[in-house]
């Protein structure tokens, strides 16, 4: 169960913690990025399972849900992001993990981090308070200096979405940089073009890419994950693979609501025990 545990932080996450080149230069749409395809009351739901020879199981859910709020006089996209496993699974490992981004929505810079992981005996708790003007990151352990455009690991995805891929070729490299666990990670995702992917959702025109993983921190090295997102405005994520030694983990988007835009990228819906 230590995959799945796994598993559950890239359903949060979304994007793994990039490989160790150094890249100086975060993507200007990851800096200031305008917002165009979040809203306020947005929810996304997934299933995460395990597959081995075609066979699909169900292991749990993630949801990412945005609310609109206030922190400190400023208007922030409020993304609260769940990972759980089903009960059936809890008593070989239960999982209860809840990750909160305050995202200012002028600037898509994160204001405030909370990560509370309950996973198993293993819990930890991180609470992440940025200054964009002092290049700060405070936190329980003290305070570090971060550079311009830091992202935390939902900021990330939330900015992510309103990049436009029509400006970037096949096998392009787009940086932005993270703070995760005290540290800042030099990090990028490798465009891979454009196809479509079919799900347990339904088939979709989709825009595919893969980030690349540190070696000795989540996941081995290598681009062994790949994430689909929707072609269309609301950019929203569809399928998230990683392979294993025995099959393949997966994260599919199974329902939505008050998406933006319509999601014009669906070609065909599977009906099957999905939800709009």
């Amino acid at each position: 169960m230590k995959r799945l545990r796994k598993l559950f932080f890239v359903a949060l996450c979304l994007l793994g913690v990039g490989a160790g080149t150094k890249i100086s230069v975060p993507s200007p749409e990851l800096c200031g990025a305008r917002n165009n395809t979040t809203q306020n009351g947005e929810q996304i739901s997934y299933i995460v399972y395990y597959t081995v020879a075609g066979i699909y199981v169900n292991a749990g859910n993630a949801t990412f849900t945005n609310a609109v709020e206030r922190l400190n006089g400023k208007p922030v996209f409020h993304i609260t992001a769940t990972g759980v496993t089903n009960t059936s699974y809890d008593w070989i490992f239960k999982v209860r993990d809840k990750y909160e981004s305050y995202i200012d929505t002028a600037s898509m810079q994160p204001l405030k981090f909370v990560r509370d992981v309950n996973e198993g005996k293993h819990k930890h708790y991180e609470n992440i308070t940025f200054n964009h003007t002092a290049n700060t990151a405070v936190t329980q352990q003290g305070v570090f200096k971060v550079p311009d455009c830091v992202q935390d690991v939902i900021s990330a995805v939330y900015s992510a979405r309103n990049i436009n891929f029509d400006q970037y070729k096949k096998d392009d490299r787009i940086p932005f940089k993270l703070f995760l666990d005290n540290e800042v990670y030099d990090m990028y995702i490798r465009y891979l073009g454009k196809e479509e992917v079919k799900t347990k959702y339904g088939k979709f025109k989709a825009i595919k890419f893969k980030p690349l993983l540190i070696k000795g921190t989540i996941f081995e090295g290598g681009e062994k994950m790949t994430v689909w997102v929707s072609d269309d405005a609301n950019r929203i994520p569809l399928r998230i693979e990683s392979p294993i030694v025995v099959g393949s983990v997966k994260m599919d988007m199974m329902s939505y609501r008050n998406l933006r835009y319509p999601l014009s990228s669906l070609k065909s819906f599977s009906g099957q025990n999905v939800t709009r």
